[in-house]
């Protein structure tokens, strides 16, 4: 894949990171998901977006993407990849996916719910592509670090970086 894709998929996660309602004490940060199938394969399609607070219980964007894609129907992942006879299961998916994120994935989360970077690591995914690491403005993360411990590559976009605070910084 070239550099120009990953650049188009961290700006869909910033489109995704607008939609996040801004709150004083939090990141408004936004997600893709991507995977190809067969893993050898060009075939490389969008699992799920999220975005921080989607879904009810304080939740992050990472951890939504990764909620919605294990929420996919066989159905709907069929419907994803048209000319496959089986269809994969979410979780090879997952093993075989990109993650796109607008701010490093958290590695403590103030409110007691699980960090982000352990979900991916979690999941198995293959990469994660970050816009920004995250600022130490309510704690110190290490969730690329954890990341690249577990064996994940991690892979820092360039250029992005001011848009990416601007936009995770709303509200405060």
């Amino acid at each position: 894949m070239t550099a120009e894709i990953h650049l188009q998929r961290l700006h869909v996660a910033l489109r995704e990171a607008t939609k996040c309602e801004p709150t004083p004490n939090a990141f408004c940060v936004g997600c893709v998901l991507a995977t190809n199938w067969p893993p050898e394969s060009d075939n490389t399609v969008v699992l799920s977006t999220g975005y921080s607070r989607e879904l009810p219980g304080n939740t992050h964007a990472e951890a939504n993407a990764l909620t919605k894609a294990r929420n996919l129907s066989q159905l709907e992942i069929s419907a994803l990849f048209p000319a496959l006879d089986t269809v994969p299961g979410v979780d090879q998916l997952l093993a075989h996916a990109d993650v796109y994120t607008t701010m490093e994935p958290c590695s403590i989360r103030t409110s007691g719910l699980p960090p982000c970077a352990d979900a991916l690591i979690d999941a198995k995914v293959k990469r994660c592509f970050i816009g920004v690491g995250e600022p130490d403005d309510f704690v110190k993360c290490e969730g690329a670090e954890r990341l690249k411990v577990a064996g994940i590559d991690v892979v820092w976009i360039k250029g992005l970086e001011e848009e990416c605070l601007k936009v995770a910084r709303r509200g405060h």
